[in-house]
């Protein structure tokens, strides 16, 4: 019989299933409402006379926006649940993302980007907690399972529920912020197509939002019809346990700078290739590429995620994150222009992963949500500070390449901070 605080058995089906359907949390918070703004920040810069710096702050107000949203998440969690939370977020941000293409004034879009990163936080904040929770539910399942159980059918005639394959919780994980990557392909092939275009009253850059919007509800009610809801847990579950928060100071530090890093890339990638004078369908792939390898970082990290449970791992994505940063900097070459976006795109999200995976390594059940929220916080921090600081630099001498080579050599005193991270010691 299984204990009462036992997770329910679930099915391999089941896991992969409903990570799927939680992926796409992480497509609309990330692929479609942070990381499209690089596609259509060209032609918004040209039209509304922006200069790199108003360009950056813009994607400072959505990260602002996402700080706001995640310091509000544990109380919302608490209060609602997280698939609550995960679905309000989504229909939230698609609304936002269509309203981009209503408006053209810098004070109602920074308005927009602010409250789009808060919805967004909903989403990905609640994912995060929610694929953790799955991924402990599989493995649960696995080490409860009847002598015999095995496979996807239970044992014939016993009347067992389909027993999992061992389904890692670290590519559960994975596979939600590889969920990224499929929004970021989507956008790559999307706005290029529609950006540019414009309709009667509307400026050429703003049916390309609507278009987001749109396929953020599209995807929001696919999330939603895929999720299963919250389930009951023991008053010990929910009540929640301090975090200690010194002793992770390593692992904190590392990826705040992360958060500073790697939002100048994302931002300003696709504008630094433009005045390189790539080809536009050059671009298009180099931004297809990227959001593949964000797909392909699911399986690429997974048993890393899983075997180390100090900072040695977000050291060495961020180093990684460092030279991929680094690469169009030294040369525009389509082979290095590639290599970096390959490179970027199968590394940045698993440093996410990493910090959910070191929570649920190193930190009790009931700790987890405030260990998610508190990463959250710090990376949302870092990416404040980031489009603002890069397009800063780049208005000056030396331009966009001298901003991505701050970026480079932020990610690399990252990486040099979260390998002191040691494991904790639980009790």
């Amino acid at each position: 019989m299984t204990r009462a605080a036992d997770p329910p058995p679930i099915t391999r089906a089941a896991v992969l299933r409903q990570a799927l359907a939680l992926s796409l949390g992480a497509a609309v918070s990330l692929g479609l409402a942070r990381f499209s703004y690089a596609l259509l920040l060209g032609t918004m810069r040209a039209d509304l006379g922006w200069s790199y710096f108003t360009a950056g702050a813009m994607n400072t107000g959505n990260a602002a926006g996402y700080l706001l949203g995640a310091l509000l998440m544990p109380r919302v969690i608490g209060r609602f649940g997280p698939r609550a939370a995960l679905v309000a977020g989504g229909v939230g941000t698609a609304l936002l993302l269509a309203l981009h293409g209503l408006v053209s004034t810098n004070a109602l879009l920074a308005t927009l980007r602010l409250l789009s990163g808060t919805a967004s936080a909903a989403t990905f904040v609640a994912g995060g907690l929610l694929a953790a929770r799955l991924g402990s539910r599989a493995v649960g399942a696995i080490r409860h399972l009847p002598p015999g159980a095995g496979g996807d059918t239970g044992p014939a005639g016993q009347g067992l529920p389909a027993a999992p394959a061992p389904v890692a919780a670290s590519l559960v994980l994975g596979l939600y912020y590889g969920g990224a990557g499929l929004g970021i392909v989507v956008s790559a092939l999307l706005v290029p197509a529609i950006d540019g275009v414009g309709a009667g009253w509307l400026r050429a850059w703003q049916p390309a939002w609507l278009a987001l919007g749109v396929t953020a509800a599209l995807m929001t009610l696919l999330m939603a019809a895929g999720t299963a809801p919250d389930a009951p847990a023991s008053a010990a579950s929910v009540q929640p346990q301090p975090v200690p928060w010194r002793r992770l100071a390593w692992a904190l530090a590392g990826y705040g700078l992360f958060g500073l890093g790697y939002i100048g890339y994302m931002t300003f990638i696709v504008t630094l290739l433009r005045e390189q004078q790539l080809m536009p369908v050059v671009i298009t792939a180099f931004y297809v590429t990227l959001g593949l390898g964000v797909v392909a970082s699911s399986w690429l990290w997974a048993g890393l995620l899983q075997r180390c449970q100090g900072g040695q791992a977000m050291a060495l994505l961020n180093a990684l994150l460092a030279l991929a940063t680094v690469l169009p900097v030294l040369s525009p070459h389509p082979l290095a222009v590639f290599a970096s976006g390959a490179l970027f795109g199968a590394v940045f999200l698993s440093v996410v992963a990493s910090t959910t995976a070191l929570v649920r390594h190193n930190l009790p059940l009931q700790a987890w949500a405030g260990g998610i929220t508190g990463f959250t916080i710090v990376f949302a921090l870092g990416q404040i500070a980031g489009p603002s600081v890069v397009g800063l630099i780049a208005d000056g001498p030396g331009g966009l390449t001298r901003g991505l080579a701050v970026s480079a050599a932020m990610l690399a005193l990252g990486a040099l901070l979260a390998a002191r991270q040691r494991p904790l010691a639980r009790h």
